[in-house]
C-alpha cells in the first residue's frame, strides 16, 4: 500500500520537503486511545507515542494527533514508533467536548466528505441532523445524509421522511439504506471515489459498523444484534478508527455521539439555516436577534408559514449555544493569562 492509497496529496509532500522532513518516515493516525496511537504507513502498522517535546509543547489537546493525521515518526523498536510532528490538516471535525469547560474534542481529521447516518425507526430527528450538518459546515466538509434500516418501515412512512427532510434541509443529498436487504447500495457505492476520505457520524446503534462491513466484504468491526427491548443496535464501536475498503476509499468510523455540541464557529450555522440568514438581511435592526423585535423579517416568515417553526427554533437554540462557548472560551483565556502572569512574578522572586 502507497501513502497514496492512504489519502497522501502533493500539498502535504511540498510540506515534508519544506519542512526538512524527509528523512523521518510518514504515516495517518489510524486509531488512537489516551495518547497511544497505531500509525499506517507504506511498511506496514505501528505502535506509537508522542515524543516529549511534542507532548509539552502542545497548548491544547487539539495539537495533539487525531486519527486521519498525517505524521512524521522515527521507529525505535521493532513495531514501536516516535511521533515527532503533525501536518498541517486539511480540516478538523470537532464539537464541544462533553462536560468540559469551553473546550473542543476533535471527532476526526483531514475528511473529504461526511456522511451522517440516522436509523428511520428509532433515531430519526431533523434537528440532530441540522446539528451535525452544522459542525461539518463549520469545518468546510461536504456531508450526506443516509437514513439506514429502511427495512423496518413501510415505504409510504420512508416516502413522508424524505419529503420532510427535504422540506427543511435543502440541497442535501439523501441516501435511504438497508444492511438487510441491500436496498440501495448502488446509490451507495456510487457516491465513493478512491483515495477520498469519508467520515461516519451518528447515534450509536445506528448501523456504522454493519455498513462498512457491508461494503467491504469483511468482518472489519465488531457488531451486535438488535436489542430485542428498544429494537435498536447494541452500540459496539468505542474508538475512532481508518480503514482502506477494497474499492479504494478511506472510512473513518466514530463512536456514537450522545450529543453534539456547538463550538464558536458561526460559518456552520449560517450555511445550515441559510435561509433565515437570507431573511435576516431585509431585519430593521442589523443586531436583530429574530425573537421580538418589530420589523424583524425572520419573524414576519415565521407568522405567514414561510419559515418552518422548528427550523427556527432548532436555529436559536444554536445561536444560543455558539455564544455561551463563546463567552466561555474568553473566560477562559482571560484565566490562562492571568496565570501566565502568575507564573512569570513568581520566576522573578525566585530570581530575586
Amino acid at each position: 500500500m502507497t501513502l497514496e492509497d492512504l489519502g497522501y496529496r502533493k500539498i502535504l509532500d511540498d510540506y515534508r520537503r519544506n519542512n526538512n522532513l524527509s528523512r523521518k518516515e510518514i504515516g495517518r493516525i489510524i486509531s488512537e486511545h489516551k495518547e497511544n496511537y497505531m500509525v499506517k504507513t507504506e511498511r506496514g502498522e505501528f505502535y506509537a507515542e508522542l515524543t516529549g517535546k511534542l507532548r509539552f509543547s502542545a497548548k491544547s489537546r487539539a495539537e495533539l494527533p487525531a486519527v486521519g493525521d498525517w505524521v512524521s515518526i522515527s521507529e525505535y523498536d521493532t513495531d514501536k514508533s516516535l511521533i515527532h510532528s503533525v501536518f498541517p490538516r486539511m480540516n478538523i471535525l470537532e464539537r464541544r467536548a462533553v462536560g468540559k469547560f469551553a473546550e473542543k474534542q476533535i471527532i476526526a481529521s483531514n475528511i473529504d466528505c461526511a456522511f451522517i447516518i440516522q436509523s428511520v425507526e428509532k433515531d430519526f430527528n431533523i434537528n440532530r441532523l441540522e446539528r451535525y450538518l452544522t459542525i461539518c459546515y463549520s469545518s468546510g466538509i461536504n456531508a450526506k445524509i443516509i437514513l439506514n434500516k429502511i427495512d423496518l418501515i413501510n415505504s409510504e412512512l420512508l416516502d413522508e421522511m424524505i419529503r420532510e427532510l427535504t422540506k427543511r434541509i435543502k440541497e442535501i443529498q439523501v441516501i435511504a439504506l438497508s444492511n438487510i436487504t441491500k436496498s440501495g447500495f448502488v446509490n451507495f457505492y456510487n457516491t465513493l471515489e478512491e483515495r477520498k476520505t469519508y467520515c461516519l457520524l451518528g447515534s450509536s446503534g445506528v448501523g456504522k459498523s454493519t455498513l462498512l462491513n457491508q461494503i467491504s466484504g469483511k468482518h472489519l468491526l465488531k457488531t451486535t444484534s438488535v436489542n430485542p427491548l428498544t429494537k435498536r443496535g447494541l452500540h459496539t464501536t468505542t474508538n475512532k478508527e481508518l480503514l482502506v475498503l477494497k474499492n479504494g476509499s478511506i472510512f473513518i468510523d466514530t463512536p456514537g455521539l450522545r450529543e453534539v455540541g456547538i463550538t464558536e464557529k458561526s460559518e456552520g450555522i449560517d450555511i445550515t439555516f441559510g435561509k433565515i440568514i437570507q431573511l435576516s438581511e431585509n431585519c430593521k435592526f442589523k443586531d436583530c436577534s429574530h425573537t421580538h423585535e418589530k420589523g424583524c423579517s425572520v419573524k414576519k416568515a415565521l407568522d405567514t408559514g414561510e419559515l418552518d417553526r422548528l427550523t427556527y427554533e432548532n436555529f436559536l437554540k444554536m445561536n444560543k449555544e455558539k455564544s455561551y462557548f463563546e463567552s466561555d472560551l474568553i473566560e477562559r483565556r482571560k484565566k490562562d493569562k492571568q496565570f501566565g502572569k502568575m507564573i512569570k512574578n513568581i520566576k522573578k522572586l525566585d530570581k530575586g
